[in-house]
């Protein structure tokens, strides 16, 4: 047993194959496991196919129809983000699926963290205690959302992590093999997710804190900033096209008060909103957190360093009105912030008893509340889209790819244009992106010429529209004749019945359809309307 003061593994057991309690407690903590990792898994497989498609989805699959180095391209030089997910959603491509098999990767994710969050509790606290935060984690909005979610953040979390479990260790051990296997799972979180490199930079503040193991731990570092130069790039792309930065020349996310109601919003993401629960689940881990303390210094500074880190930095940075960071952006704390909650539940229900029941049932209501609070924050992903829209959607999505050409130019990556490539493999790829002038810019100055119809899709029940409606007025740009226009529920597809030719064209009649949307009260239409106008010079 080592010390919890001068150590980070709090629990060590004698691994003599006589010595039957340690036996005992090792399956004990495994079987506790798996029962909460196999509950996860059911959940988040009965809520794979209810969450309604997203655009985001679709971005990841229609840019993984292109070839590995086009990939590889777009991600590191043109739009910057997550190489590993982009690379994903290839594989995906092609093998033959779809947005189902993208959601099945997250969700292989998302249930793998389950028993490291365990093992991390373990590791930090006790295996009981492991137990316990991998089920209030698993509860967790921020867990259910983004472990069906078609993106890249239970890969994040995933390889967070790994990256957690791997420092303790070589921190721990100090063989090279064991800096070797962090410096590689810090490559592979830097390649998760650009907000990683504020999870390597609170690992750099622990193991500088810390004062041992240092000169292992900083040849490590300095060959992963080498290494890691195409992720580092692709970070300045990212920001860049967001105008992300330090110091000066900019908005600043707020001052310290702001940056505490943003992180006070994230704990709520992580457990529960309603502001009396949250409250008391917060003083509920303000205990775990002097427990930690007083059993585990490392562990303790360890976490201080992961919420720290993150609260400087937003008030360090500079953002774009349109940039702003959210629970996901931190999804790597979550399993720290449930440690805090799971360590005074267990040290309560060590008292035996009454004491252990009260216990027992305050983890099922916290866990109930959580879900309770996913459900009221994204309702879809419990209950889905109306089963009238579902079949609208497939039958717009039938009606494009029945009738497509492989010259059509896409305005932005439209549910029902993933659809209709499910439908139809030779479906469009030319995809203009949205929201973004420089992107557009440079997507439409790279299609090759002369470009083919236009097809536009104003979606009335999108939830970023003032008011979600099930029907769409049957509306054409004018003059009517030069378009073809169908209504499927809430969507209303445009196409233009003659190749647009030249950029020049495409840009001022996609202008008449936007202004056609903004008439139907199509919040993305103003979005797009202004996109096309601000790209206009750069072309």
């Amino acid at each position: 047993m080592k010390d919890a003061s001068s150590g980070i593994g709090v629990e060590r057991l004698e691994r003599e194959p006589l010595f039957d309690v340690v036996a005992v407690k090792l399956d004990a903590f495994w079987v506790a496991t798996s029962t909460v990792t196999a509950a996860v898994a059911g959940v988040l497989g009965w809520l794979l196919r209810t969450w309604p498609p997203h655009e985001d989805e679709a971005l990841a699959l229609f840019v993984g129809r292109g070839s590995l180095g086009h990939v590889l391209h777009t991600v590191v030089a043109e739009r910057g983000g997550a190489p590993l997910h982009f690379l994903l959603a290839w594989m995906v491509v092609h093998v033959g699926g779809g947005l189902i098999v993208l959601r099945v990767v997250s969700l292989l994710f998302a249930v793998a963290s389950v028993p490291l969050i365990a093992m991390l509790g373990a590791r930090l606290a006790d295996r009981p205690t492991g137990v316990v935060a991998s089920a209030l984690a698993g509860g967790s909005w921020v867990f259910l959302f983004h472990g069906i979610f078609g993106r890249m953040y239970s890969l994040f979390l995933f390889t967070s992590l790994l990256s957690l479990l791997a420092l303790l260790t070589a921190l721990d051990n100090g063989r090279p093999r064991r800096f070797a296997a962090w410096g590689l799972s810090l490559l592979v979180v830097l390649g998760s997710h650009p907000y990683a490199v504020l999870l390597v930079a609170a690992e750099v503040l622990f193991v500088l804190l810390r004062r041992r193991q240092l000169r292992p731990a900083l040849v490590t570092l300095a060959a992963v900033a080498v290494a890691a130069v195409p992720f580092w790039w692709a970070d300045v792309v990212l920001r860049n096209r967001f105008e992300v930065g330090i110091g000066g020349g900019g908005r600043r996310l707020g001052s310290p008060q702001s940056v505490l109601r943003y992180l006070w919003s994230v704990a709520g993401d992580f457990s529960s909103h309603e502001h009396v629960w949250s409250l008391c689940l917060l003083g509920l881990a303000a205990v775990g957190a002097l427990l930690l303390v007083r059993r585990n210094r490392d562990g303790a500074l360890l976490i201080a360093c992961v919420i720290v880190v993150p609260a400087v930095a937003f008030m360090l940075a500079t953002l774009r009105s349109t940039t702003s960071p959210e629970a996901r952006h931190l999804i790597f704390a979550l399993p720290l912030y449930s440690i805090l909650l799971a360590l005074p539940l267990v040290a309560f229900a060590r008292l035996g008893g009454a004491a252990a029941a009260v216990a027992g049932v305050a983890l099922v209501v916290i866990v109930v509340g959580e879900v309770r609070w996913a459900h009221e924050k994204t309702p879809q992903l419990f209950d889905g889209n109306p089963a009238s829209q579902v079949r609208t959607r497939d039958a717009a999505a039938t009606w494009l790819s029945s009738t497509a050409r492989s010259d059509d130019v896409l305005l932005g990556y439209e549910p029902v244009f993933l659809r209709a490539w499910e439908q139809n493999r030779s479906f469009s790829d030319t995809v203009l992106p949205r929201a973004d002038p420089a992107l557009f810019a440079d997507a439409l100055k790279h299609v090759r010429l002369p470009l083919g119809r236009g097809i536009w899709v104003f979606d009335a029940s999108d939830t970023t529209n003032v008011r979600q409606r099930q029907t769409i007025p049957l509306v054409s740009p004018q003059p009517a004749a030069a378009f073809e226009t169908r209504v499927y529920g809430p969507y209303l597809v445009i196409r233009s019945r003659a190749p647009l030719l030249t950029r020049a064209r495409y840009v001022a009649v996609a202008e008449r359809v936007m202004r056609v949307g903004q008439t139907l009260n199509i919040n993305d239409a103003d979005v797009n309307l202004q996109t096309m106008r601000q790209a206009e010079s750069r072309l």
